[in-house]
């Protein structure tokens, strides 16, 4: 399994936690309020809100919370967001990149360099980490009684560049450009993937010994535990001994 598959997988457990829930609403209501806010209430006109209601029926956020999130970002005198990102280094080499939806950049800041400073890390320049990852399309889909052949036939047909599946859901990457193709090509097939993001992928993963890349992985929750910290992506190799823990 790859790493961005391990990473869904992870999002998947963590969204089923009550006490994360609430949390991930809370981002896919900015990411809808950010969506409206930029072209509008209407779905069938509107790419971005269309992936973030995708994103929210996938973590079973009830349809009152949307339609609200969805007013509120019609809201004139709404909050107005920006979206800006933060890139680091945390100890062992592990690169962090971290997207942030903010309405106080200066607090944003200071709560994540705070988190680099307490671990020893270092908050970099942005574009300092551009070469370590790529842009790529993940979509995650339920199996279902979906024939894995055909399935397989219709994504490649629709711009995957890798499908893999893993505890019953089908992992489908794309180059950043083709996102809105597999978007339609589900579409098209009457499929409603469970979740459909851009996300950072890593060229290289970095293999840490299980007890450090434990902390590791308990640095890169503060940060997702910040409210306006929408995701976080890094190097560090998930193995199956870590998946086993989590």
């Amino acid at each position: 399994m790859s790493g961005h598959s391990k990473w869904s997988t992870i999002k998947r457990k963590k969204g089923a936690a009550d006490a994360k829930r609430s949390k991930i609403f809370s981002k896919i209501i900015k990411d809808i309020t950010v969506a409206v806010k930029e072209s509008g209430p209407d779905p069938d006109a509107n790419p971005r809100l269309r992936m973030a209601i995708t994103n929210a029926k996938g973590v079973s956020m009830p349809k009152d919370n949307i339609q609200r999130a969805i007013s509120k970002g019609s809201d004139k005198d709404a909050a107005n967001f920006i979206e800006i990102t933060y890139e680091g280094y945390l100890s062992h080499g592990i690169a962090v990149y971290i997207e942030c939806t903010t309405d106080n950049q200066q607090r944003t800041v200071s709560n994540v360099r705070s988190v680099f400073n307490k671990f020893s890390g270092n908050l970099g320049t942005n574009g300092s980490l551009s070469f370590l990852f790529d842009r790529k399309g993940i979509f995650t889909v339920p199996k279902g009684e979906l024939d894995e052949e055909e399935f397989e036939l219709e994504m490649i047909d629709g711009g995957a560049e890798d499908i893999e599946m893993e505890e019953g859901f089908f992992s489908i990457t794309t180059a950043m450009e083709d996102f809105g193709n597999m978007q339609k090509k589900l579409e098209e097939m009457g499929i409603e993937p469970e979740s459909a993001e851009l996300q950072r992928i890593p060229h290289e993963t970095v293999k840490l010994d299980d007890e450090n890349a434990k902390k590791i992985l308990k640095v890169i929750e503060m940060f997702e535990d910040d409210d306006d910290v929408q995701k976080v992506f890094h190097n560090l190799e998930i193995t199956d001994e870590l998946m086993a823990e989590m």
